[in-house]
């Protein structure tokens, strides 16, 4: 995988978990000073940058303790984790599309329970249809995400990434 794709975990200037970003964009957190290195890979994005594995932003930033997390591309993938809902073959965010169950043509709206993240030929074949009437089956029922769950994603995405485990309390 590229070095700049890698995730990175970011911290609270109080080590507390707050998201999952791209290296690219810690990079770039890192450049304009507002982040330091906690961890970092074994590769290289400048003689000067070392590619973050954990980041720790320099002053903390108050997060509202809201129960519902922003409904995006980016949080629907990581909801249904990078997969498609209909064939379940894992993609990467750019060859993931969002469906709707409910098509909008049918009346459906853009809602946690009613996106998915699906792959192209699969969105395709589904077309204007209700999943019942294309023939093909969901994986599991869309739902939305809450900020516990994303935090339970954090933890979960911790178990590949060895350098997170003391940061999201294991």
């Amino acid at each position: 995988m590229n070095a700049m794709r890698q995730p990175v975990l970011v911290l609270n200037a109080s080590y507390e978990p707050v998201n999952i970003c791209g290296a690219q964009r810690a990079l770039v957190m890192l450049v304009k000073g507002t982040v330091v290195v906690e961890e970092a890979r074994d590769v290289r994005a400048h003689r000067d940058y070392p590619v973050p594995s954990v980041v720790r932003l320099k002053q903390y930033h108050w997060i509202p303790q809201r129960s519902a997390v922003q409904l995006s591309h980016k949080n629907i993938y990581l909801r249904d984790s990078y997969t498609c809902q209909y064939c379940g073959d894992g993609f990467p965010a750019r060859l993931l599309t969002l469906d709707h169950v409910l098509p909008r043509a049918q009346g459906g709206t853009s809602c946690w329970e009613n996106l998915v993240a699906a792959c192209g030929p699969c969105n395709r074949r589904k077309d204007d249809k209700t999943p019942e009437q294309a023939g093909m089956t969901l994986l599991r029922r869309p739902r939305a995400m809450t900020i516990h769950t994303a935090r339970s994603m954090m933890r979960l995405a911790g178990h590949t990434e060895e350098s997170w485990q003391k940061y999201l309390y294991f």
